[in-house]
């Protein structure tokens, strides 16, 4: 039994170590490029103009959309150059009707069975492709209705689209409410963890980089290709960047781009689009793990894209979960048993289980401590805020526990997140 414990323990453990030991080189990167361009600031290059077109699937958005189109208006680029469209989907308010006020276009959807953004999304391409002969658009903005775009959003995704040519493009995700309390503080950090320590690296190595929800780009070619948006599952988001890597297409990365997000700050509403996270992630695993493995074999094809977001998808937090799962199990089994052996099974297990949750806790309060550190100027927030959300962001990560268990075993269906404006003016 003692053998047993000790072999599975550190086979788990050399797991873990080679399968995810890559990302400990994209902190590093992430760390020396935000150092290098605060040294070295690039130099402005001149470059084309495209035409775009900014979309936004929004239901029963009247109390934020006016903030996104706004932002959008009063973009640093030819307003004649950029088309807005709301996609006012199942809207039973005065979305619509806020968002033709304010100048951009409406499309209104009603289909109660086919819900969330990835169906909004396809309806809205097809439905431009039957209205126009020839598209005249390079690309699409996509965002959320409780979006704050920056005003050199645009002018900067348009930069790196005509540099390097990409097909698919992710941005800088800040928020708009970081210090509102420990949940929205949680949100915060990971997406510009996510921004600066694992996107902002895939870029410098060449390997493709994932979207996240919002702030994405996705050039026309690229939806022809695809006959629309064919991605419907409950990570819609996830599912693209899958597809994008399986096929060979690069996602891009503008770390110029800045998009304001709302985060939520209530645990009934965290919770909800956290257990459709790790439900859209079980669905991903079940339906791309086999292709993502050929990918990673394929010659001629970006073998590490498909190995990284193999290892983005896989369930390692159910991993982590079984694994002290087991070593509980081992100790409830050695209760009563009064000899040596029962005594080191029982004190490996506890010390297993106890380390694993004060090492996840760690690891997650050194990478969010640096993510504030190097993301400083950006956060929107006071400096007791900044500070109290390096010990609270572990804890938003350890809440994955449980809802990592409650999306394998619930039935998990989209359900909208309601958004509030905010008072805040300086973005």
């Amino acid at each position: 039994m003692l053998n047993t414990l000790l072999i599975v323990n550190i086979l788990i453990g050399m797991i873990m170590t080679v399968a995810y030991g890559y990302q400990i080189v994209y902190i590093f990167i992430g760390f020396w490029l935000k150092m290098k361009e605060k040294r070295h600031p690039q130099a402005e290059v001149q470059v084309p103009y495209h035409r775009f077109a900014a979309i936004c699937s929004a239901r029963n958005e009247e109390v934020v959309i006016g903030q996104l189109i706004t932002s959008l208006k009063n973009q640093n680029y030819p307003q004649d150059l950029l088309d807005i469209y709301i996609i006012a989907d199942n809207c039973t308010d005065n979305t619509a009707a806020c968002s033709r006020g304010l100048g951009a276009k409406v499309i209104e959807r009603f289909d109660d069975k086919k819900k969330g953004k990835g169906y909004a999304l396809d309806y809205f391409f097809k439905k431009l492709k039957s209205e126009y002969e020839e598209i005249p658009y390079d690309g699409y903005f996509v965002f959320d209705a409780d979006n704050i775009v920056d005003q050199n959003f645009v002018k900067e995704m348009n930069k790196t689209y005509s540099l390097k040519g990409y097909k698919a493009m992710t941005s800088y995700r800040n928020s708009k409410n970081y210090g509102q309390n420990w949940i929205a503080q949680g949100y915060s950090v990971w997406f510009l963890t996510e921004a600066r320590y694992i996107n902002y690296p895939r870029e410098y190595l060449g390997t493709s980089c994932a979207i996240s929800g919002t702030g994405f780009f996705v050039a026309n070619d690229l939806i022809e290709e695809n006959g629309g948006w064919p991605y419907h599952l409950l990570t819609e988001d996830i599912e693209f960047s899958v597809n994008c890597a399986i096929n060979g297409n690069k996602i891009g990365y503008c770390d110029k781009a800045m998009v304001y997000d709302e985060q939520p700050t209530q645990i009934n509403q965290a919770w909800i689009q956290r257990l459709r996270w790790s439900k859209g992630f079980y669905q991903i695993n079940a339906k791309y793990t086999g292709r993502l493995a050929k990918g990673i074999l394929k010659r001629g094809n970006d073998r590490f894209s498909c190995y990284d977001l193999l290892m983005t998808t896989a369930p390692s937090m159910l991993i982590t979960i079984l694994a002290v799962i087991f070593n509980l199990m081992m100790f409830m089994l050695c209760i009563g048993d009064k000899s040596l052996m029962a005594h080191k099974v029982m004190t490996i297990s506890s010390e297993y289980a106890v380390f694993a949750v004060i090492n996840t806790y760690l690891m997650m309060f050194v990478r969010g401590a640096l993510t504030i550190f190097t993301e400083w100027h950006n956060i929107k927030a006071t400096t007791k805020e900044k500070i109290v959300s390096a010990f609270t962001f572990p804890l938003y990560m350890l809440a994955n526990i449980p809802i990592c268990v409650a999306a394998l075993f619930g039935k998990v269906e989209w359900k909208p997140i309601q958004h509030f404006a905010t008072d805040k003016t300086d973005f």
